[in-house]
């Protein structure tokens, strides 16, 4: 039986980032692996999505050519050749995970594992054996969720897997969940021409943010030709040969019947927490999620859980996060900070992209928090106004009395990189008083993020 000091179940952005920081934190570490490293986020989710976005993004820059003095004669688009890039990328990125741990010792162990309890697990697959280790970490993710009635069938129905890959672009297709999956797929397919209808059991799309932000993005998707229904669920679904017909039901009680092409549902993910072993090694779940303390430790000794499988939000960044503070805390370094839920960033690539942090105003409502609110449109921005993308807003929350950053929500060109500086920001603690003494360069879509401070306090410039 060959022993670790660490051994991570699971290579997805979590796992691997796990293992990279125990090996240089001296740990003798192996991470079990049975499909991809680099898990869903680098090979069938974050990384490929973006990959085919930026080719929308292209290709809607190219179409515009005349609103920037240029030329360009009806631009089209090779779909096998999009598709092709888009899974370029995450192979090499793929590649780049192996170089990584092979770079920093860490052991590739081939199959599935599965937990024997008393630090030992059986590996099934290439690498088949028993293994032991004193720490466990489970990072095993999590996979589409599937509605019942709307069960992926591979042809007709899909999950973010077939939207991936498409062999042919459909007619038309609707969107089931308005996520940032869904808002993304929808994005994707109607800059390609797509007849793209969404439907959202909430009240708004984006219920994750805050509603104003997710009003303007729900706007501007529309002005783009996405039909967008809220309050709705597909109650019933018919399918064909090569279509499918969908009973959506308002909340007003009305009923519509919609003939598409194809389905993609994109209601969220599920935790990979069955067939593991949890109970043989005494770990506890609950709502499908495994419970974990502060520090990512389980209710069993030695065994820890990070990433989807350790809750919501089920984000890449969030699971790399954690698994830098159960490596750091097993290792016994006393600087550990336990996960600050309220100071993860949350993105999503559509156009316009959105961004945010913190609060949204609504949850600063409910808990009853006296706030200063800034907001600053794009229109208002010269850069913004220069690229020809001045749709969205960037809204700041202050806690009235001391100054405190409570949130930041930002809808607009670039915001999912420009959101960094209020995670930063938040971090340290920043008040409204050094933000706004802070100097943003000019000309540059952050002074948005000045202008909306400003705002929250009566001092904005530029509006």
């Amino acid at each position: 039986m060959r022993t670790y000091d660490l051994m991570v179940l699971g290579a997805g952005p979590g796992g691997y980032v796990a293992a990279i920081r125990a090996a240089q934190l001296g740990l003798k570490t192996a991470v079990i692996e049975e499909k991809h490293l680099g898990g869903i986020c680098l090979n069938w989710g974050c990384i490929p999505t973006k990959a085919l976005l930026r080719s929308a993004e292209v290709l809607h820059l190219m179409r515009q050519a005349g609103d920037f003095g240029l030329k360009a004669s009806a631009p089209g688009f090779d779909l096998a050749a999009v598709v092709a890039r888009s899974r370029a990328v995450a192979k090499r990125l793929n590649q780049g995970v192996a170089h990584l741990l092979k770079k920093n010792k860490v052991d590739v162990i081939s199959g599935r594992g599965r937990l024997l309890g008393g630090g030992r697990i059986a590996v099934s697959g290439k690498d088949e054996g028993d293994y032991a280790a004193r720490h466990i970490i489970i990072a095993t993710g999590a996979r589409p969720r599937d509605l019942p009635g709307l069960e992926r069938d591979g042809k007709l129905v899909w999950s973010y897997f077939e939207a991936l890959k498409p062999e042919r672009l459909p007619q038309s297709l609707l969107v089931v969940g308005s996520g940032a999956i869904g808002v993304e797929f929808a994005s994707f397919y109607n800059a390609l021409g797509v007849e793209v209808t969404v439907v959202e059991i909430a009240d708004r799309i984006l219920p994750a943010e805050d509603g104003e932000i997710a009003a303007i993005a729900r706007k501007q998707l529309e002005k783009s030709g996405i039909r967008i229904h809220t309050g709705a669920k597909v109650t019933k679904l018919e399918k064909g040969r090569e279509t499918l017909t969908a009973t959506i039901a308002h909340s007003d009680g009305k009923e519509e019947k919609l003939t598409i092409a194809r389905l993609l549902s994109a209601a969220g993910v599920v935790a990979n927490i069955e067939d593991i072993g949890l109970e043989d090694a005494g770990v506890r779940t609950e709502k499908g999620i495994i419970v974990t303390d502060p520090f990512l430790r389980t209710s069993a000794q030695g065994i820890h859980a990070i990433g989807d499988v350790a809750g919501p939000p089920m984000l890449a960044h969030k699971a790399e996060h954690e698994g830098i503070i159960c490596v750091e805390a097993i290792a016994g370094l006393k600087d550990v900070h336990p996960l600050n839920r309220e100071q993860i960033p949350g993105c999503t690539y559509c156009h316009p992209q959105v961004a945010s942090v913190g609060l949204s105003e609504e949850e600063a409502a409910a808990r009853g928090l006296k706030v200063r609110i800034g907001r600053f449109p794009f229109l208002a921005n010269g850069k913004a106004i220069a690229l020809g993308d001045e749709a969205g807003m960037v809204k700041t929350i202050f806690d009235a009395g001391t100054g405190q950053l409570l949130g930041a929500h930002m809808v607009g060109p670039e915001v999912t990189e420009m959101i960094q500086g209020f995670v930063v920001a938040m971090k340290l603690e920043t008040t409204e008083e050094e933000l706004m003494h802070s100097i943003y360069p000019h000309p540059t879509l952050s002074e948005a993020m000045h202008e909306s401070v400003l705002a929250a306090f009566g001092r904005a410039i530029h509006i």
